[in-house]
């Protein structure tokens, strides 16, 4: 069956390039030309990942993927701006989208992004049996990285495809520190000309996710001047 994928610009010519290039790489593609209209058919026909514009009518990109967010609704996003702005970036990764790209793009890109993308989130839809022995367990921390699942003091964490896969990388990794860099090329398997603060927004996610006070961390600790590290944690830090 093939992969559903809705694109949402407002700018005709984005939405028939991008239709166009899609649908000869095999995926089905529905479309939306403002806010509202993406809101509806991304909960309505549950794409496996969406393309979004950041600047739209009646709703912005913004308050799309903040609005989907509040409502559970994980699908990935791959968000576009005309912006080359930093400030953008930030505050999209922020509100939950999974990746970041700013036009003009190729198509050929966009289709490199939309497959890394995918490929990260297969596993949640995959529900084979798996032995307790796939298990990560770090104090209250239970990540199954098989099923694509997290779970905190049993609570199921709601975590995007980025997020988790920032939290499996650190669980492997416990107790070693690792730069910004490492986590940068280990979970963003492209160049993202060293943006660092892409790491720093993910591993704030984590920590509102998983700290009961983000400002004196019990699981991920900041290790001044060379990154972080994922440990047991110490109740009487």
């Amino acid at each position: 069956m093939s992969k559903k994928v809705l694109v949402v610009d407002d700018e005709q010519s984005i939405v028939t390039l991008l239709q166009y290039n899609l649908e000869q790489a095999g995926f089905e593609v529905i479309t939306a030309n403002d806010g509202e209209e993406a809101m509806e058919k991304a909960l309505s026909e549950q794409p496996n990942l969406i393309i979004l514009d950041l600047m739209l009518p009646k709703l912005d990109g913004v308050e799309v993927c903040k609005q989907l967010r509040q409502q559970k609704v994980m699908i990935p996003i791959l968000m576009l701006t005309a912006k080359d702005d930093e400030f953008d970036k930030v505050l999209g990764l922020e509100l939950g989208a999974d990746d970041y790209m700013t036009k003009p793009f190729s198509p050929r890109e966009v289709l490199a992004r939309i497959k890394a993308i995918l490929r990260r989130t297969q596993l949640s839809s995959e529900r084979e049996e798996k032995e307790e022995s796939d298990k990560i367990s770090i104090g209250d921390l239970e990540i199954f990285p098989d099923y694509y699942e997290a779970y905190f003091q049993r609570n199921r964490l709601e975590l995007t495809p980025k997020e988790f896969e920032l939290l499996v990388y650190l669980a492997k990794n416990k107790g070693r520190v690792l730069t910004r860099d490492q986590l940068l090329s280990a979970v963003w398997n492209y160049d993202f000309a060293g943006d660092t603060r892409i790491v720093d927004v993910h591993i704030s996610h984590l920590r509102e996710k998983i700290e009961h006070d983000t400002k004196k961390p019990l699981y991920i600790k900041t290790v001044r001047g060379l990154g972080y590290k994922l440990e047991e944690p110490k109740r009487n830090d």
